[in-house]
């Protein structure tokens, strides 16, 4: 079931304990350790995994709680499946526009968003929607059609320009506005009368708008957050009173974990993710040689266009750009079957660390959702779409009676 009232503080506490004694399994990465310091206390387990293929990896990679793997894996999955469990918020009926609404709108993105709006359910119906990092306002104008009007604020002038001609031929009641929402002078942007709304706003861009939107006064309020890694702070900033008494403390790394689940990627560019991937692993040994140092090496991300390269060209390219001295001749094919190898063996051993993706993300949503509380509004949180439509598919809902 979703959670709402006391359950939200019950919940968050209990994902707190959870994550803090396990930070040994989670927190460090298999892509920049050659040995994983929990691999000593559990080396059945270690084993196992690394013994896996890529291809099994794969498969688990969306399930990983449904992985039949030595302890003390079951029982940390069915803890995390546990805590990290949350029902469907209640839904609405919604009419919907015809199809040639929606025809500039990429299939996945137009389910997303009705999906999104059929869980906006109020006590009081909103009648002046704002768009939060709107794009080309495809949500507000969804809302502004089905009732009301909207304001839709976009950083990007090209957008907001689209957006203005898209409203037209919609004929829809919306505004389009530029507006840097990380500026000062955001807050002139938002209204009491408004029902703020985000879809996938990342970082500090949707924790602005819960700042802004209750400070302004507004009823109600609706945000489903993405990318909490996108932040200006190199450390985690807690919102709630609870969240800043915890002893975790998040970096970007973190706060990345619960962004490490991809089921919307084409074939094309898996391949091209895992060739990128192993060849940096095997570059990662090489390298550790040249420095005559066993640890990882932070590289760039690199264009595309360097998976062109022979794979030689590559590690003596990618050399040359981190100061390294020129790798003299080898056997290169070997090294680079050790770099999908240890790719394998990643991502086998990343199936540990995807247990806690879940837990993660509600302990930070649930940070939101009890800062919201502190500020005088009922908070609702669940989901509001299919896992396989989206993995952010968590919405907070919030009300102020």
């Amino acid at each position: 079931m979703m959670l709402s009232g006391p359950a939200l503080r019950e919940r968050f506490q209990a994902l707190d304990d959870f994550l803090l004694a396990h930070q040994a399994l989670w927190r460090p990465r298999p892509f920049r350790h050659r040995r994983l310091p929990w691999e000593e206390r559990h080396p059945e387990l270690a084993a196992w995994l690394r013994r896996r293929t890529l291809a099994e990896a794969e498969t688990a990679h969306g399930q990983p709680e449904q992985l039949d793997a030595p302890e003390p894996f079951p029982q940390l999955a069915a803890r995390a499946h546990e805590l990290a469990s949350l029902g469907e918020l209640p839904s609405r009926d919604i009419l919907l526009p015809e199809a040639r609404f929606a025809s500039d709108v990429p299939g996945r993105k137009w389910q997303q968003i009705q999906a999104f709006s059929r869980h906006l359910r109020f006590a009081t119906e909103p009648r002046h929607w704002l768009d939060w990092c709107s794009g080309k306002g495809h949500l507000g104008h969804l809302l502004a059609w089905q009732t009301g009007e909207t304001t839709c604020l976009e950083h990007d002038p090209a957008l907001v320009e689209a957006g203005r001609q898209l409203a037209q031929r919609r004929k829809v009641a919306a505004r389009h506005l530029q507006q840097d929402v990380l500026a000062a002078d955001a807050i002139l942007q938002v209204r009491a009368e408004h029902t703020p709304v985000a879809l996938h706003a990342c970082g500090d861009l949707h924790v602005r708008l819960l700042q802004l939107a209750s400070r302004a006064g507004c009823r109600q309020l609706a945000v489903a957050p993405c990318c909490y890694n996108r932040t200006s702070t190199p450390r985690y900033q807690p919102l709630s009173i609870a969240a800043r008494a915890s002893q975790l403390t998040l970096d970007r790394d973190d706060l990345s974990l619960p962004l490490s689940e991809t089921v919307t990627a084409g074939t094309r560019v898996r391949q091209q993710r895992d060739t990128s991937m192993a060849r940096r692993l095997a570059f990662d040994l090489l390298q550790r040689e040249l420095r005559s140092e066993d640890a990882y090496l932070p590289t760039p991300s690199l264009p595309s266009t360097w998976l062109h390269k022979d794979f030689h060209t590559y590690c003596r390219d990618l050399a040359a750009l981190k100061d390294l001295p020129t790798p003299p001749e080898r056997d290169w094919p070997a090294l680079e079957a050790q770099g999908w190898q240890r790719l394998a063996e990643v991502r086998n051993l990343e199936l540990l660390r995807a247990l806690f993706r879940r837990p993660l993300e509600l302990w930070l949503l649930l940070d939101r959702a009890l800062y919201l509380e502190e500020r005088g509004y009922q908070v609702r949180l669940g989901r509001f779409c299919a896992h396989q439509l989206s993995p952010r598919n968590l919405l907070l809902l919030a009300e102020r009676p």
